[in-house]
Formats: C-alpha cells, sequence, structure tokens
C-alpha cells in the first residue's frame, strides 16, 4: 500500500520511544511504500487534499534514522492510508488539518478517523463514561471551579487541550494558589480548564492500556518521578512491565466497541487505580516500551487491523 505520515519534523524523534517511527518500521517490514510530510505542507487546493513533502525510508539506526527522497506534491486521495500523528496542542490548526483530511476519508483510510478525532479528544470523550471516571468538572468559571475544589479538597488542575503533562497541576486542600493558577491559564488561552479529584494511587502509577481496533493489547506503568505528580514519560515517568486487571479489561469491554466503529484504531487509555482519566485518540504513545516488555508485536497488530479495514 501506499502510506502517507503527517507528523512533527522526523528528525528529532527518539527511535527507541516514538511510536509514529515504530509504525512506520513496521509498514515498511511489510513491504508498504512510505511517504512523509508536516502538517503545514498539508493543503486543500481547487478540491484536491494535497500535502508536500518526501518519500520515506527509516532505519533504526541512530542518528542515521531516516533517508528522504526529492520534494515532491501528491495527491493525498491517491494513497491507501494517511497517519494523522502530529501532538497536540488540540489548537484551531490542529483541528483545521482534521478537516482537511476528512474530505478524503474513508475512501482513503485516515487513522485515526479525523471526524472523531475532532469529537473526541483526549479529556472529552471520557465524559461519556462517568461512572467509569473520578469525579470531574470542566470550566472557565472561577467560582465553579472553587466550588469543586471545596466539595473534594485535594484535586488536579490542567488546561483542556494540554498533552504530555503540560500544565497539570495538584493543589492540595490547603493549597492557595487557585486564583493565581486561574489568572494565568486565562490571561494567554481561551480555554476551559479540567479539575479532577486527586487520585493517590497515580504514586504506584498511572497504567497506559493500549487498545487496537478497540481491543487491549497490553499496558504499561508509568511512574511519576520522586517528587513529580506527573507520571507521563515526556516529563520523567519511568515506564515498568504491568498485566491489564480486571478492571482493566472491565473498562475496555465498555469503550471498544465505541472506539472501533468510530474508526479509532490506535488509542491509548490512562487508568489509574480503578479509574479510567483520559482516552488518547490524537497521537498515543507507548507502543516501542509494551513491545519491549511483553514481547508482542503491536505495531504488527495495528497494521493488521488497518490492513483488514482497507480490504
Amino acid at each position: 500500500m501506499k502510506i502517507a505520515f503527517q507528523m512533527d519534523p522526523i528528525g528529532p524523534i527518539d527511535i527507541n520511544a516514538d511510536s509514529t517511527f515504530r509504525i512506520a518500521e513496521e509498514a515498511k517490514a511489510r513491504g508498504h511504500e512510505l511517504f512523509y510530510y508536516t502538517p503545514e505542507r498539508l493543503a486543500y487546493q481547487q478540491g484536491r487534499i494535497t500535502a508536500r513533502g518526501w518519500p520515506l525510508t527509516v532505519r533504526r539506526e541512530k542518528g542515521n534514522h531516516f533517508s528522504l527522497g526529492d520534494e515532491v506534491e501528491v495527491d493525498l486521495s491517491e494513497f491507501d492510508v494517511v497517519w494523522l500523528r502530529q501532538d497536540p496542542p488540540f489548537d484551531m490548526f490542529y483541528i483545521t488539518t482534521t478537516h482537511l483530511l476528512q474530505r478524503i476519508h474513508p475512501a482513503t483510510l485516515v487513522v485515526n478517523d479525523p471526524f472523531w478525532v475532532r469529537n473526541y479528544p483526549e479529556k472529552l470523550l471520557v465524559l461519556d463514561f462517568p461512572d467509569l471516571t473520578p469525579p470531574t468538572t470542566i470550566a472557565r468559571d472561577l467560582a465553579t471551579i472553587r466550588a469543586f475544589k471545596a466539595e473534594h479538597g485535594d484535586i488536579i488542575l490542567k488546561p483542556l487541550y494540554g498533552n504530555g503533562g503540560a500544565g497539570v497541576f495538584r493543589l492540595t486542600e490547603s493549597d492557595r494558589n487557585l486564583s493565581s493558577l486561574y489568572e494565568m491559564f486565562t490571561g494567554f488561552s481561551r480555554e476551559p480548564l479540567i479539575v479532577q479529584k486527586f487520585l493517590p494511587a497515580v504514586s504506584k502509577g498511572d497504567k497506559r492500556v493500549i487498545l487496537v481496533d478497540g481491543e487491549p493489547v497490553g499496558a504499561i506503568n508509568r511512574v511519576p518521578a520522586e517528587g513529580e505528580t506527573r507520571s507521563n514519560m515526556h516529563v520523567g515517568g519511568r515506564p515498568e512491565k504491568v498485566a491489564l486487571t480486571e478492571r482493566d479489561l472491565e473498562i475496555c469491554a465498555r469503550i471498544g466497541p465505541l472506539l472501533r466503529e468510530r474508526g479509532q484504531v490506535f488509542v491509548g487509555i490512562d487508568v489509574i487505580g480503578t479509574y479510567l482519566t483520559e482516552i488518547n485518540v490524537t497521537s498515543p504513545t507507548g507502543i516501542q516500551e509494551l513491545e519491549r516488555f511483553d514481547e508482542v508485536n503491536v505495531a504488527g497488530k495495528i497494521w493488521e487491523a488497518i490492513e483488514a479495514r482497507r480490504a
């Protein structure tokens, strides 16, 4: 198949951690033809969805992990699969790319389905499952957030469309910084904030469960660094081997059919203790860590799901 990757610049990536690289590596092993472009090079031109980019070859050689062919403009409708893999922030630029890619889907299979990526960003899809999640409020009104903190005491405050642990704050019952943080966030952004009851179980790890076409294929545990609340690997969280629990499987059974129906082929959910906290559909990570711990070809399972959908 002809495969295009819409992703952030490939040069600086960590080839031992980056999930997009692993997906591309597996695609090459399966004989697919690869093309790469950055989101800024996506365009609508008189009815055509185009991208300026390069034929791509990848290899597992640190410092020499990719080669590019000559730059060329392509019509993405002529590809079999386009991967939507740039990282958030989930801003209007990101949203616009989903509108453009939606125009070629599903004749060209866009993974994940851009319509539902746009409508199911990480911290909003969980609202469909309130019985699985910790107490949660989304608001831009300070009085509403204060009332939530008064009720629950120890809380997590973060931007609604953030990623990678950026801007995540824990406010304990005695903390007096809520107003200052609110002023800071609202001073540079118009997006609402999300507040959740703090879950002490996070000290034992924030589990990332990988689902492929709605089915769980394994999990890794991300343990916060000493003195940190956040467990994201971007900010020093330590990945470790972990098994799926009955509760994890119960959560996956509830959300899996919806993810499969809505074309979310590669998803990473976050589970702290017994609670679902996020459903990551924009650019989930964790493939390589899971493959090393469990010795399972997760990227292969993803391509099997895609090839079945194309067939």
